[in-house]
């Protein structure tokens, strides 16, 4: 597949006044956004105007209640987190605020003290228990704005790797007893986070600790993780949304949670998301940020996801976002068939680092290797001021002048890239930082006719995982009979096309010596002979 055509060049004073043209600021919000090094021209612009007035309209209908998910017969309602009063019925909009309001203040009572463990102790640590947005979106929280000595630290079980667990419930320790665990999951039954509250649970019972008084559920109303919840005395359940995915449900509870629990203000980063989806919401293309970057990336991508989309936050505190961006984009855009049952194969893959990092690693590539990419410089422009320069040099100066001489180096090799600027990073910026790309995903998905709000791929996945699981119990099974088995007697058994799903299952089971044992070469698949010991 070719890539689309590379930034045309431009002379300094052409390229200036495309920059004033198309630079957008608002200053409420304390935010720049610079398209003007993404080639896109005049008529370009001309000639996606209408394509946006649809995609307005779409939006608009999204945002009032109807089905945007036509694939899953859902409502599509993040937007209405930050503002309750966009609902489309009075009880979700009630609904909504008392779980804000209730979020509150369970993190004031718990980081007061006035709610403890079984015993009575402060909580000093949180463990939190999700899995892809319910993992992610935490972590970002976390990461960009909890301040040192502010909240609870927090610890992850993101994943299912029984090392990464076992690091995990190390670390904490005799402080298990002490822990906050806090269990995501929207439908209640996703594998990963099951398991890992299985193991959450016997590590605090182990412990000493008293489970029911030390366990928080994240789920939807009378989902089984609910019922479980509630059935035990759980210390408290907080809800999810059955219009909102994971991707975009970091303005739920599943962000807000966290951002109590840290010590930061969870109104101000509703409030910064809902600035930016007022200013996100006009119809003029011209005066839409999100409507910009949609453009943008449709330009550079050709709209046919021709360019990988590189993300360089100039800010330590930002490391997380380019990770936040892969699922919101990946999963929103990366689509096999359009609306129409078209085979399309649609998509934009994201990847990145930060700045000035950046510098020392895949910048060469970007600057003098394959143009399939365009930048995305993210910057703010406000310093701590507890680092003062020394020996006359200014660290905020020099990690300024790395991110604009990346910038203009790529220009000079034709190099696709746009800019957004920040006053400040805080609560407020950071909600609004999300609600640009929020809709600028869903604006960009109308542009290319995807649905945005489904995950099939995802589905499939965890179907072929469920699928292969089910395939090692039925392997057991066979095995117990203690006779020795070749991969092909097996895979007559097993009445399967190939034994290749054997050969992995029975090298990791072989690995971890679960009563299992192999003769032959593991280089020679077919010399292989298996025995239950």
């Amino acid at each position: 597949m070719s890539s689309s055509p590379s930034a045309p060049a431009l002379d300094p004073a052409s390229q200036w006044q495309r920059f004033c043209s198309q630079l957008w600021h608002n200053q409420t919000l304390g935010f720049w956004l610079d398209v003007s090094r993404m080639g896109l021209d005049e008529p370009t612009l001309a000639s996606l105007k209408p394509r946006f007035s649809q995609a307005f309209e779409a939006m608009a209908a999204l945002e009032s209640g109807s089905i945007a998910n036509a694939d899953e017969q859902r409502q599509v309602g993040h937007y209405w987190l930050r503002n309750p009063d966009l609902a489309p019925d009075a009880a979700s909009g009630q609904h909504i605020q008392a779980e804000v309001d209730r979020i509150e203040s369970f993190g004031r009572d718990v980081l007061s003290g006035a709610i403890g463990n079984g015993s009575g102790q402060t909580f000093t640590d949180v463990l939190w228990i999700g899995i892809g947005g319910s993992g992610l979106g935490p972590l970002l929280m976390i990461r960009a704005l909890q301040d040192p000595g502010a909240g609870l630290p927090f610890h992850f079980f993101d994943n299912v790797d029984p090392d990464g667990m076992r690091r995990t419930l190390a670390s904490l320790g005799g402080r298990l007893k002490t822990t906050l665990v806090i269990v995501v999951s929207k439908s209640g039954g996703t594998p990963e986070p099951h398991i890992g509250m299985l193991q959450a649970r016997r590590a605090v019972e182990t412990a000493g600790g008293s489970w029911s008084q030390q366990a928080v559920a994240v789920t939807m109303v009378d989902s089984k993780l609910d019922r479980e919840a509630k059935d035990a005395g759980w210390l408290a359940r907080f809800d999810m949304f059955d219009w909102v995915g994971g991707r975009t449900s970091i303005t739920s509870a599943v962000g807000l949670l966290p951002g109590v629990l840290i010590g930061s203000d969870i109104r101000e980063f509703l409030a910064g998301a809902a600035e930016m989806d007022a200013v996100t919401r006009v119809a003029d293309f011209d005066q839409n940020p999100a409507a910009l970057l949609a453009a943008a990336w449709y330009s550079a991508c050709g709209g046919k996801g021709l360019r990988d989309m590189v993300v360089l936050p100039y800010r330590d505190r930002l490391e997380v976002f380019s990770r936040y961006l892969q699922q919101l984009v990946m999963e929103s855009l990366g689509k096999k068939l359009d609306r129409n049952g078209q085979v399309v194969h649609q998509g934009i893959a994201v990847y990145g680092n930060k700045g000035s990092t950046d510098q020392h690693a895949y910048v060469q590539q970007l600057r003098d290797g394959v143009d399939n990419f365009f930048v995305t410089f993210v910057e703010v422009l406000e310093d701590p001021g507890d680092i003062p320069p020394l020996e006359g040099e200014n660290p905020g100066d020099f990690l300024d002048g790395f991110l604009q001489g990346t910038r203009s180096a790529l220009t000079e090799e034709g190099r696709f890239n746009l800019s957004i600027t920040m006053q400040r990073l805080n609560a407020h910026s950071l909600g609004a930082l999300i609600a640009l790309f929020e809709r600028a995903v869903g604006l960009y998905g109308e542009l290319v006719n995807v649905n945005a709000y489904h995950q099939p791929g995802v589905e499939a996945g965890k179907k072929a995982a469920a699928a292969l699981l089910d395939l090692q119990s039925r392997l057991e099974m066979v095995m117990a009979d203690q006779r020795e088995h070749t991969l092909a007697e097996l895979q007559t058994k097993l009445d399967l096309e190939t034994a290749e799903p054997l050969y992995w299952i029975l090298r990791h089971l072989c690995a971890n010596r679960r009563h299992i044992s192999a003769n032959g070469d593991w280089g020679q698949p077919e010399s292989l002979v298996f025995i239950h010991d």
